[in-house]
């Protein structure tokens, strides 16, 4: 590998490599850019009419040592011709700031076995002979692999226009692949502006020259391009992540207060509410903690507003009592959770769908509530308005499982219509009639008369102990069996009122895969290649976890086999001493067999990043029911 790439006398014969999609990697040590870097690429590849699918690639540490491998920061954006619904398997193509960020994807398995690879090159002959030593172990580990490596002079390059590279190679790398990608200049600069002309016209024209000069070196020194036909939507496009989708969910709904206490990977939402919330008549409040974000989405609600809170796996822990208390008061509650890794601060960057156990079953008592998960940014959208309207219609709690795949992942969808069901309606104040009580539960469906304070004839103690119709603290047996039949009635209506889940693929078959969440674009991408090979696979997702869908014992019954893939914990069957007693499967698995009494097997794993299809295709493979060959 050569460590100099001297100016060619003429531009190189180029391969023009035609391909239905391709996966591209940018990464850096933490704060050099690279995310910022590839967020633009995707959004501009969304823009001009391609599928893309991104995930970010974050260090669990704040501000971890550099130029190791668990510095690696960036971002993997998978673009195509057609809709993208998932990361992948590996990528082709890399831009590395150092070698070190680069071990570690390769140690991942996260890089196609001939990816081409552009790598920044001053660490070969750098003054530290300790730096020159890692790079040369690096190259001898990643020699391994047939990478073809590109040696690019990024340093050197953008010490021609700014005294600190380490501030400018991002824009650099991103002419890089613009020229490869074709990219549109006039996009990219757009959206340079979006991010950079408010902070300053100078720091926006450097970005820019930047990005051109690294469009040149590509356009001068490169001998390959890769294009990724796009087909233009017949529809009005929007590009976002999951946790803008969400804030926008929130407006959309009508929603007039969202509280909050910063915590990783849900305060982005919070964050870009807070600049666009205002507009629309919302309020975007900080609390001092956790505990106090729920209790003041609780008070606004108590006063006739549905307010939602939005926080991680370790912030719902300390909202529990709440979420109690507003089961109990029947306030109708939004709660948004962003999950990570767990337990306790776990994997604060990292995707997990671990909650979702706690979500349903995390409170002391009988506290019935309803949980949905959106699968997609668009869903993340949706979820918020259909949240807000059972919260209201039930007087209930919804909480919305999303997860740090979503949050941080870009992906383009058709630019909702805006409905004005969607949006709360004003409280009706009008004078309570005689002998209305505040929990006036209709006997069949356990549901009553939201009464707001100020109300005329409408007063009454609202409290967290069992109470009877009149909110009167009763301990009998009858006062608090009646408050937990009604409010679990709630939910049984609730559950008459949905569909049972489409099936993705036959009716009927050997194989059943059963997902939740963000895993929808990997496991039906791994049961269409299934399919291919001739295997009778099918998928079916669950949005609504709490209460379950209905029919899925009936669909269960129409497979040799079901199991379900989520990126949570199961012991391995085969593992020492697990048995068939013992074992602990993944959450939506126990949670079938119990609903169900249907023998629902499981293939999880936390690896702390999206599920691949590849990976998924192999335990598909592995778990066909005996007599059925691949």
């Amino acid at each position: 590998m050569s460590t100099a790439s001297p100016a060619p006398s003429r531009p190189p014969e180029r391969t023009i490599l035609r391909v239905p999609e391709h996966t591209v990697e940018v990464v850096s040590d933490s704060g050099e850019g690279a995310q910022k870097c590839a967020q633009i690429f995707g959004r501009v590849s969304a823009r001009m009419g391609n599928g893309v699918w991104t995930v970010e690639i974050i260090p669990a540490e704040i501000q971890p040592p550099p130029r190791t491998p668990e510095s690696a920061s960036g971002n993997r954006i998978r673009i195509g011709t057609r809709p993208v619904t998932n990361w992948g398997d590996h990528a082709n193509l890399v831009v590395a700031f150092n070698e070190q960020v680069l071990l570690h994807r390769h140690r991942l398995e996260a890089l196609a076995k001939d990816a081409v690879i552009l790598i920044e090159d001053m660490w070969a002959t750098h003054d530290d002979p300790d730096i020159r030593r890692a790079w040369n172990d690096a190259m001898d580990e990643l020699g391994q692999r047939a990478y073809r490596f590109i040696p690019v002079p990024m340093e050197q390059q953008c010490l021609t226009l700014i005294d600190n590279p380490r501030r400018g190679k991002n824009m650099f790398a991103l002419g890089l692949l613009a020229w490869i990608y074709s990219r549109d200049l006039e996009k990219i600069k757009e959206q340079i502006a979006h991010e950079f002309r408010k902070k300053s016209p100078a720091l926006y024209d450097t970005n820019v020259a930047l990005l051109e000069l690294g469009h040149r070196w590509a356009e001068e020194h490169l001998d390959f391009r890769i294009e990724v036909p796009a087909i233009a939507s017949d529809r009005p496009m929007v590009v976002m992540n999951g946790n803008q989708a969400l804030a926008f969910g929130a407006i959309a709904s009508g929603m007039e207060l969202c509280s909050m206490y910063p915590i990783t990977p849900a305060t982005s939402a919070s964050h870009f509410l807070s600049d666009i919330f205002e507009k629309f008549g919302g309020v975007v409040h900080q609390a001092e903690d956790e505990i106090a974000a729920i209790g003041v989405a609780l008070g606004a609600s108590f006063a006739g507003k549905v307010a939602f809170t939005i926080s991680s796996g370790p912030g719902i822990a300390l909202k529990t009592e709440f979420i109690g208390l507003a089961v109990m008061v029947e306030l109708p509650l939004v709660i948004v959770d962003v999950q990570r890794g767990g337990p306790s601060t776990g994997l604060p960057t990292k995707v997990e769908q671990g909650d979702l156990l706690a979500a349903i079953f995390g409170q002391p008592g009988d506290a019935p509530h309803v949980v949905l998960a959106p699968a997609t940014m668009e869903e993340c959208f949706l979820c918020i308005t259909t949240a807000r309207r059972i919260a209201e219609a039930f007087r209930c709690v919804v909480m919305v499982l999303s997860d740090a795949n979503l949050a941080t992942g870009v992906q383009p969808f058709p630019r909702p219509a805006v409905d004005e069901h969607w949006l709360a309606q004003p409280p009706d104040l009008a004078p309570v009639r005689e002998g209305l009580r505040p929990y006036d539960w209709d006997p069949e469906m356990g549901t009553s008369r939201r009464v707001i304070p100020g109300q005329p004839a409408g007063m009454f103690t609202a409290t967290g102990l069992s109470h009877d119709e009149l909110s009167h603290v009763g301990y009998t047996p009858d006062v608090h069996e009646r408050g937990c039949v009604m409010r679990s009635r709630k939910l049984a209506v609730f559950q008459q009122m949905l569909k049972p889940p489409p099936v993705h693929g036959d009716d009927a078959g050997d194989l059943l895969v059963v997902g939740w969440g963000s895993t929808l674009g990997a496991i039906e991408e791994a049961v269409d290649r299934a399919r291919e090979e001739g295997l009778a696979v099918s998928s079916l997702h669950l949005r609504f976890l709490s209460p379950l869908e209905p029919g899925l014992k009936e669909i269960f019954g129409r497979f040799r086999k079901v199991m379900t893939v989520e990126i949570n914990y199961s012991d391995d069957p085969d593992a020492p001493f697990i048995t068939e007693e013992n074992r602990r499967r993944g959450q939506l698995a126990w949670l079938l067999r119990a609903s169900t009494l249907v023998d629902v097997d499981c293939w999880t794993r936390v690896p702390g990043e999206p599920l691949r299809p590849g990976k998924i295709l192999e335990a598909l493979r592995a778990s066909m029911p005996q007599g059925v060959q691949s």
